[in-house]
């Protein structure tokens, strides 16, 4: 090890995905002195270099050549266009670097010192940084935030370096696409990901190691999402556990303890994610990670250490970006004892990038059934919209959840194109204080003629005519 210098700061952010970058930009703004360690040689982590902008930015690229594909004009014009899998994911290349140096320039605009290497606590004032020149610097300060992310989990026996077998991050280093693929893990990746290889043409098996779908998820979105994937050819697989994978030279074979063996061209494994903790000494902070590497903290997002904080996919669910980004502002606020009431925790929507797309916020209706609160639901089926037939993307419905009594919303669930849009409308309307969150917001405004916004108005109508 080379030489050691130290340098002093209000905090040291380890991490700058989304949950590293809120936290330290928040606490610039409160005027404290600031550093952000990175073990990548660029800054974004995971989620710009390795999940969220890659894996968006090819479906983005697999929606359009579809949507041309289908388009019957192109169809009587004889019009075809088919492209690899090497040549749709090029153009993620360009949207991670634009990301990279907007972000770069957050950091420098407040001047926050940027390290690149493995951080780990020496004790709980100070963390070393292993720098890639073979220095080590030691960083001290008042307080820590932990948002290290995560990657897939890798249970042993699964030979991840075969050519055909493919975890979340690996993935994207295909070559070619597949005629046949198993994916095995039926999460949010796992779907995301089975949607957009079937809308390449690849046969596709889905293994869920549960009984359903997205469990989380209100059911009849569910059983919209499940209807739709077989419907487009999907074969789905549920209540079903591996066994061993038997990679081969022309294939991969996934054995399944109910007996069966699905073959395919490639596997992609789907199953959980572990938390980046491994390097960070924690022992010597007094703290201890799970057996999937995640941090345990309170409401807060202190740790049993409490000037040392943990956000983002490093503390478990529910892993989205744009929930770990609040919670590092969180963070930030709180320990600099600065007021935290202004953040809506509670409130943060699910956005997943099916094909359609899935976003929900509030309560499920098993939830409020479940909680015996007298609710209705409201229903907008987008086939009867105008805007999503002109589109011609008429799969979906937006389904709104309310109070009998006092008309409040109490849950938004959408299926179908830009949910993960529409469901801010009816987030603003939502977190309104009582009587403003009510049902009848959305049947007293008018709304854009033709517009995808116009079916808060056609449900909020469904659900009042229901009373």
């Amino acid at each position: 090890m080379g030489e050691t210098e130290e340098s002093r700061y209000d905090l040291v952010v380890i991490g700058t995905g989304p949950g590293g970058e809120g936290a330290a930009m928040e606490a610039t703004k409160h005027g404290q002195h600031v550093a952000v360690v990175e073990r990548l040689p660029l800054i974004g982590g995971n989620c710009t270099h390795l999940g969220t902008i890659p894996s968006k930015s090819l479906r983005s690229a697999i929606a359009r050549l579809t949507e041309v594909n289908a388009n019957r004009y192109f169809k009587e014009a004889g019009i075809s266009v088919h492209l690899g899998f090497r040549d749709l994911r090029r153009g993620a290349a360009s949207v991670i670097e634009k990301q990279v140096g907007m972000r770069r320039s957050f950091y420098d605009r407040n001047e926050v010192d940027v390290y690149h290497g493995q951080a780990s606590f020496r004790d709980d004032q100070s963390v070393a940084v292993d720098l890639a020149d073979g220095r080590q610097q030691v960083l001290v300060a008042r307080s820590f935030v932990i948002a290290s992310g995560s990657r897939p989990y890798r249970p042993d026996g699964v030979d991840f370096s075969h050519p055909r077998v493919f975890d979340s991050d690996t993935i994207l280093n295909l070559e070619e696409t597949p005629r046949s693929l198993t994916i095995y893990g039926a999460g949010v990746i796992g779907c995301e990901y089975a949607t957009m290889f079937r809308n390449l043409g690849v046969k596709l098996n889905l293994v869920n190691t549960r009984d359903k779908l997205l469990e989380f998820l209100d059911d009849e979105i569910i059983d919209a999402l499940s209807y739709h994937m077989r419907d487009t050819g999907i074969r789905i697989r549920h209540s079903e556990t591996f066994e061993k994978v038997e990679p081969r030279d022309d294939c991969v074979i996934l054995h399944l303890k109910s007996g069966k063996q699905l073959k395919s061209d490639a596997l992609l494994w789907a199953n959980g994610r572990s938390g980046n903790t491994e390097s960070l000494a924690l022992h010597n902070i007094g703290l201890e990670a799970d057996h999937r590497g995640q941090i345990s903290v309170n409401s807060n997002f202190q740790t049993a250490t409490p000037h040392v904080y943990a956000v983002g996919d490093v503390i478990g669910p529910p892993a989205l970006a744009s929930a770990a980004y609040i919670q590092g502002r969180f963070a930030a606020r709180h320990l600099g004892e600065s007021d935290c009431e202004d953040f809506r925790m509670a409130e943060i929507p699910t956005g997943i990038y099916t094909s359609p797309e899935i976003s929900s916020l509030g309560k499920t209706e098993r939830e409020l059934t479940e909680a015996r609160i007298p609710y209705e639901v409201g229903h907008s089926m987008f086939k009867n919209l105008a805007r999503a037939q002109i589109v011609g993307k008429p799969v979906g419905m937006l389904k709104l959840l309310f109070h009998r009594e006092t008309m409040a919303i109490l849950g938004i669930h959408c299926f179908g194109t830009n949910a993960t849009e529409i469901i801010h409308i009816g987030q603003a309307i939502m977190s309104m204080p009582a009587p403003h969150n009510s049902l009848e917001y959305f049947t007293n405004t008018t709304f854009n003629y033709p517009t995808m916004a116009e079916a808060y108005r056609v449900a909020a109508l469904n659900g009042f005519n229901r009373l």
